[in-house]
């Protein structure tokens, strides 16, 4: 017998704009997507939890921002963390930045832990059953950041959490172009992957085998995904992008294709949430 093949199909930036939440919910409605992450923070936030609540099948998950975003918490408690911006607080930008400055800067760690701990205080308010976690510009793989993630699981509720790691080898098959974007992320996220996997299987926090989506950067297209579903491996998979009306029309496009449809149907292909693990 063929093993089998399940699949989450994610969007990730859900409350960040109506543009996005309109998309996340017509892909979930009209195509494969199955779940979601939410940004807390950001401006349309409010009306995501509220098409969230109108279509209970779309699994919700938290997209912890840490990097070019809103944070929770205002400038006075998270010092050193962001910027003023107004009277709330916004990351920098620059991921490689904030990345060194999180590692090396022993003073932003309780910060760092006061915010993230802020965020899934947010999402808990929804009322929206937290379906898994991940990070904007996956950030949560961060070593600092992923140790107060697996030091505080339990008392935040984590039990799903993304292993970002897109194989390199099928991928090369599957695209070209952009090769040095796509080398050097192999590389990082697949060392952050490795140093997180033990500690994930220690604290029982159920993950895929594999993640599609991180090497493609924006080009989850109809051509990628008909490449892709043929050959996608046996278990448990995850497949991210970014629906938006606006900025990437041509990944809601390829979420709701009719041919990508009949490709999961015709590879049988289960698509399922993070909590179906």
């Amino acid at each position: 017998m063929t093993a089998p093949r399940r699949l989450i199909v994610n969007a990730d930036d859900f409350g960040r704009s109506s543009s996005v939440n309109d998309a996340v919910v017509r892909a979930h409605c009209e195509g494969i997507l199955t779940s979601a992450s939410l940004m807390v923070n950001e401006a349309a936030c409010d009306e995501a939890v509220a098409r969230a609540r109108e279509h209970p099948q779309l699994g919700v998950g938290l997209h912890l921002t840490l990097v070019a975003g809103r944070a929770a918490l205002s400038p006075t408690a998270i010092p050193g963390l962001a910027k003023a911006s107004g009277p709330e607080a916004a990351f920098r930008d620059n991921p490689v930045g904030a990345g060194l400055r999180y590692f090396f800067d022993r003073k932003v760690r309780e910060p760092l832990r006061a915010e993230i701990h802020a965020q899934f205080e947010r999402f808990r308010a929804t009322g929206l059953k937290l379906d898994h976690v991940n990070g904007h510009l996956h950030l949560h793989l961060h070593p600092v950041v992923f140790r107060i993630l697996m030091d505080d699981a339990r008392t935040l509720g984590i039990r799903h959490l993304r292993l970002t790691r897109d194989e390199f080898r099928l991928n090369a098959r599957l695209a070209r172009g952009r090769w040095g974007h796509r080398i050097s992320h192999a590389l990082v996220f697949g060392w952050l992957s490795r140093r997180a996997r033990r500690a994930l299987a220690t604290s029982g926090i159920r993950h895929t085998r594999r993640v599609f989506g991180l090497l493609q950067d924006g080009r989850v297209d109809e051509a990628f995904l008909l490449k892709l579903l043929p050959q996608l491996p046996t278990g448990d998979s995850e497949l991210y992008a970014h629906p938006s009306l606006d900025q990437s029309p041509h990944e809601l496009a390829a979420l709701t294709s009719p041919r990508v449809r009949e490709a999961i149907r015709q590879g049988g292909i289960e698509l399922i949430r993070y909590r179906e693990l």
